[in-house]
This record gives structure tokens, sequence and C-alpha cells, in this order.
């Protein structure tokens, strides 16, 4: 299951500089193994904001779910998810 994921961060103005390096730093590595894994497919920055627009490959609502709560980011973020299904004129078998 594909699902369009927006990511926005908003970090406390007085967090310790320290523990949002650390946070960073850990996002980061859990997104790369994601993205190596097949399960976080793309991962675009949105221009002049602190967010993303992800595409996630997923077994199941469950799962996406459960991803999304293990980012150490995730008490930070406001998102939405949007469920995909391929479009009858895309000329790509498997929409990469």
């Amino acid at each position: 299951m594909l699902f369009h994921v927006k990511m926005t961060v908003n970090l406390p103005i007085d967090m310790n500089p320290e523990r949002a390096a650390s946070l960073k730093a850990d996002e980061k590595a859990l997104a790369q193994r994601l993205q190596h894994e097949g399960k976080w497919r793309h991962l675009w920055r949105i221009a002049g904001h602190y967010a993303n627009y992800s595409v996630f490959d997923v077994d199941s609502v469950q799962e996406l779910h459960d991803l999304l709560m293990q980012l150490p980011l995730y008490p930070y973020m406001a998102i939405e998810v949007n469920a995909l299904c391929r479009h009858p004129s895309s000329i790509h078998e498997d929409d990469r």
C-alpha cells in the first residue's frame, strides 16, 4: 500500500540544541534505514519549510502508523496522510 505523507516539524524554540541535534541525527538514521528497506520510497524537502513530502510503501495502515510513531521527531510533527492507488493513465508499472 502506498501512502503520501506530509510531515511538518515544529521543534520548541527553547529546546536544548544538543537534544535537537541528537533527535535529528536519530531521525536521519531511521529514515535512511527505512529507505534502504524500501518502506520509505520517496523523501522530498518542501522548500522554505521544515517539512517534507514522503511516499511510504507498507503492507497496512497499521504498519504505516507504527513506522511514523517510531520517528524520533514524531512528538514534534504535524502529519497528514493520504492513501494512494495506481492511476490508470500511468505509464509506469511499478509507479517508481
